[in-house]
């Protein structure tokens, strides 16, 4: 086969956005032209391999200088600037955006390259906190994207003007934006290092003012995006944290750890730090939620060293741990950091928790108050939730059943549309609480024990036994009935196969209730946690 032949085999795997064999295969032929070398940047960048990238770039920015062609030039100096901000190498990427700036001082002022300039201008703005002047940015980069049909700069202008708007409270309009911008997605109109960055860029605005219904449609349609591209690296490590914090909503809180964990390996493989800490602060809520807190400290300590600070996590698994003077005076500094309402609104519920827990109700009842200000304002289905059950949890902390009972329905009725079963669950208690605060005994009865049923399903152990105390149903160290079982069969030696088999269980629910044992006996190994039940006689 002849070199042209070679090319246009490597040009088809591209355009088939096989990103692996297009960059293998252009990456062998020599002399590309300044289109193939942008190719070869573009597949070795999809492909993982960022070194060959900016190489490529690098090749093709003096190319494009050797020949004259200084708009194309320009364009590479910018994804220059993109792939190395991106690694965290800003001082080199603003090197890059500088020289692409002098190129420009003698072009005519209208050229949509200038559009893709002010891309690092609204990040420098923003890295800046010079909030006004990125919103100034980002509306002159979806004008001139308008203005010169430019679909990539485009989208990035609406995502860009998007967030800022939801940052600056306007969170129904701002997510407007970012649909337009994900209309060119589905349309295929985008290039694809641009479509990865809208597409993720929407899920997690989604995710931050907990709009489960969108953050779900689209996170489906990222995985869908994501599979269909062989060799695809990056945007895969966002995908799976995604799909992870879907599952958890769902209550899949395994397969949820699983999705976090392979994202925090991609993560950390490409030297993206903060985002492998996010990952590793999603798998300690996880982890909490289940009561398995050793487990989730080693979590959150692995996300602070990544430099992402685990909060509000933490604080919960201090209150979890009976910390309660810490987990009190991090959420007060949290909110105190805080202004912007998109990040308080994320505060705002464990504050709630944390404020009800530690006798401060009056703070907990303005922290509910402003919550639910914050959810009518954003109008987001699961905002709306969280607000409600905060709403009711103060109310029951006050001793006002009847101010408790409609809102603790109304967190349940809207979980229930978001398919979010431990939130229901937990929505659950409060309604049986306030029953019985009614003397509805019955009632109550009924409620905590079909809660009790969802949070022994679920494996989420913390609840499961706040629940068992209030129905008096503890077992000795707190252990189900179910647990003395495993516990006696793992301390005459067996293994958890050989105990699944003799109980009919799965071997993966053996080791949920290996968990639950560790967690409510606070020990951290099977030889602990039998040495515990010899020693309190549970055995």
């Amino acid at each position: 086969m002849g070199i042209v032949d070679d090319l246009e085999q490597a040009r088809r795997a591209f355009e088939q956005r096989d990103w692996a064999t297009a960059y293998d295969q252009l990456a062998v032929v020599a002399d590309l032209g300044p289109d193939d070398l942008l190719k070869l940047g573009t597949a070795a960048y999809l492909a993982g391999d960022d070194d060959a990238c900016v190489r490529a770039l690098q090749r093709g920015y003096q190319v494009a200088v050797d020949g004259g062609d200084t708009l194309r030039a320009v364009r590479f100096a910018f994804w220059l600037g993109l792939v190395l901000s991106v690694r965290g190498e800003v001082a080199v990427a603003g090197g890059w955006s500088a020289r692409a700036q002098r190129l420009l001082a003698d072009q005519p002022a209208d050229v949509v390259e200038r559009g893709y300039l002010l891309i690092h201008d609204f990040f420098r703005h923003l890295d800046q906190q010079n909030f006004p002047g990125a919103v100034r940015v980002a509306a002159e980069i979806t004008e001139l994207g308008r203005r010169h049909a430019e679909p990539d700069l485009l989208a990035e202008g609406l995502v860009c003007q998007g967030r800022t708007m939801m940052y600056a409270g306007q969170v129904p309009e701002g997510l407007a934006l970012l649909d337009e911008a994900m209309v060119a997605v589905a349309a295929g109109e985008l290039s694809p290092i641009f479509a990865g960055n809208v597409y993720c860029a929407m899920i997690e605005a989604c995710q931050e003012v907990l709009d489960f219904g969108r953050a779900s449609a689209w996170t489906t349609g990222l995985t869908r995006w994501c599979d269909s591209q062989h060799g695809l690296v990056p945007f895969t490590g966002q995908c799976a944290v995604h799909r992870g914090q879907i599952l958890r909503l769902r209550g899949a809180f395994e397969e949820a750890l699983e999705e976090f964990e392979a994202a925090c390996r991609r993560y950390a493989a490409s030297g993206i730090q903060g985002a492998a800490g996010l990952a590793m602060s999603e798998a300690g809520d996880v982890l909490r939620i289940r009561g398995a807190y050793a487990q989730a400290e080693k979590c959150y300590e692995q996300a602070s060293g990544f430099g992402y600070e685990p909060q509000p996590g933490l604080a919960l698994l201090w209150l979890a741990r009976g910390r309660l003077p810490a987990a009190s005076a991090a959420v007060r500094r949290l909110l105190a950091e805080n202004a912007g309402l998109v990040q308080r609104s994320r505060l705002l519920p464990a504050a709630v928790e944390i404020l009800v827990a530690t006798g401060s109700g009056d703070e907990a009842e303005a922290a509910a108050a402003e919550l639910a200000k914050i959810s009518e304002s954003f109008g987001c289905s699961g905002l709306r939730a969280m607000a409600a059950y905060c709403a009711a949890l103060v109310a029951v902390a006050a001793g006002d059943p009847d101010r408790a009972l409609p809102q603790a329905r109304q967190a349940m009725q809207l979980w229930g549309t978001l398919q979010a079963p431990y939130e229901v669950a937990r929505s659950r208690v409060l309604v049986g609480k306030a029953f019985r605060e009614l003397g509805d005994d019955d009632s109550a009865t009924r409620e905590l024990g079909a809660a009790l049923r969802s949070f022994d399903e679920l494996g989420a152990a913390a609840s499961r036994q706040e629940v068992e105390k209030l129905l008096g149903r503890n077992a000795l160290g707190g252990l189900t009935q179910r647990e003395l079982e495993v516990l006696r069969l793992v301390a005459a030696g067996n293994s958890n196969t050989a105990t699944a088999q003799q109980l009919v269980l799965s071997d993966k629910t053996v080791a949920r209730h290996m968990s639950n044992i560790f967690a409510k006996l606070d020990v951290p190994s099977r030889t602990a946690a039998v040495a515990y039940a010899r020693e309190h006689d549970l055995l």
